[in-house]
């Protein structure tokens, strides 16, 4: 009997998909639960798991066609028997006759002085060739393959696989191009870049953070904070969120967002946190951060990182958001205007901390300062609420203690 296989059913906020990879042929084993097609959407790669025990009969959707909600991608037929490999067709006497003598287990006949010496030098003991009678394994044997494993240089260590959207390597004066379609993220993030700055009246502001006390208070505690919440980190991230969700109470505006020719101001605070990914910068988004403490941000923050490393992302996480926070400072950027994620009203971007000069109360000493910057809609917030805004963090960053005393 065959088995339907469908895309999965796709919320509202995505139209359509394409199919990125069928991980088995017509022809093939699948059992149930098995992954064997990838969706990827203009957010995330969803993982189409096989419904039964069978083989995969036809595929009606090929990879790179476009795919609906609830589409028929092929079939799977139940109970079917895999199509057997021509390897499998080999005489079982002509393996046998191959194969070297043994005494009924898996390695080959050896004498025990071989096989220690094998053991003692990591050798196994079926890689070696036999010269003794019958195919037998000698001492000699052992030695002559330790030597051999000791003269052979050292392989050269295996390059990482380069992710599936990393750019084409060309050889130096080679002029030759090559031409590759968009991702659908990517797609997606040039279309909604452009949506922004033309439906927007986008300005950016700027300021800098004395990270000093930030960076003493981490420092201190850095190692009790881990201990006493199961390994979860201290960073800066968390202090930026926390300032963030207290300058949005004071500041509703910016929480806001422009629906026609309404404004909706959210009575919560979920904060995106763009993360980088070999797909692309993608922004997950913290539920609620204002009830949240500096270890549950931490906690989902590092989740979040190692799901869009996974590929394991769910649309639900990375849908909504009412303010968005993006650190290129991970990268060693001194300086950006970010641009806003619609229909947020803005965005706050974190840049690397660097020691410069500053002057303090009329001495010149060095600090670690931070610029900050802050891209809005002018058509829903003004200069003197953003500024004001920006201002606000800074301060709270500059004297954590205001955090905890809300003031």
């Amino acid at each position: 009997m065959a088995i339907e296989i469908k895309a999965p059913t796709f919320p509202e906020s995505v139209a359509d998909g394409t199919v990125a990879t069928w991980h088995k042929q017509p022809g093939e084993a699948v059992k149930r639960d098995e992954l064997i097609v990838d969706i990827e959407t203009d957010k995330v790669v969803l993982e189409v798991l096989a419904t039964a025990d069978g083989v995969l009969g036809a595929i009606v959707k090929n990879e790179g066609d476009t795919v609906l909600s609830d589409e028929v991608l092929g079939s799977i037929v139940e109970g079917g028997a895999a199509a057997a490999a021509p390897a499998a067709a080999a005489a079982p006497a002509a393996a046998q006759a191959a194969a070297p003598a043994t005494d009924g287990e898996d390695d080959p006949v050896a004498a025990p002085a071989a096989r220690k010496i094998a053991e003692e030098n990591g050798i196994n003991i079926a890689s070696v060739a036999g010269t003794g009678k019958g195919g037998r394994v000698t001492k000699e044997d052992v030695v002559a393959a330790v030597a051999a494993k000791k003269a052979a240089p050292a392989a050269a260590p295996s390059k990482p696989a380069a992710p599936a959207a990393a750019a084409p390597v060309f050889a130096a004066g080679d002029r030759v191009e090559k031409r590759v379609p968009m991702t659908r993220l990517r797609a997606k993030v040039a279309e909604r870049l452009v949506e922004a700055q033309s439906n927007m009246a986008m300005l950016t502001t700027f300021n800098e953070v004395d990270m000093t006390e930030v960076m003493a208070l981490r420092s201190k505690y850095k190692d009790l904070f881990e201990k006493s919440h199961n390994g979860v980190r201290l960073g800066f991230m968390s202090f930026f969120v926390k300032a963030a969700t207290e300058a949005l109470k004071r500041f509703p505006a910016v929480n806001a967002s422009i629906d026609g020719s309404d404004i909706v101001y959210h009575g919560y605070a979920d904060i995106g946190v763009a993360v980088s990914s070999d797909r692309g910068l993608v922004v997950p988004v913290l539920r609620n951060a204002e009830l949240m403490s500096l270890a549950e941000i931490e906690g989902g923050i590092a989740t979040f990182g190692k799901k869009a490393r996974d590929g394991k992302l769910s649309i639900e996480e990375m849908t909504g958001g009412t303010f968005t926070i993006t650190n290129g400072g991970t990268f060693g950027s001194m300086m950006s205007t970010p641009i806003v994620n619609p229909p947020q009203a803005a965005i706050l971007g974190m840049h690397n901390i660097i020691q410069r000069p500053m002057a303090i109360n009329g001495q010149v000493v060095i600090r670690p300062m931070m610029y900050l910057a802050l891209s809005y809609d002018h058509r829903l917030i003004d200069g003197k609420e953003a500024v004001t805004f920006l201002v606000t963090i800074k301060n709270l960053l500059e004297d954590p203690a205001r955090l905890l005393l809300d003031i």
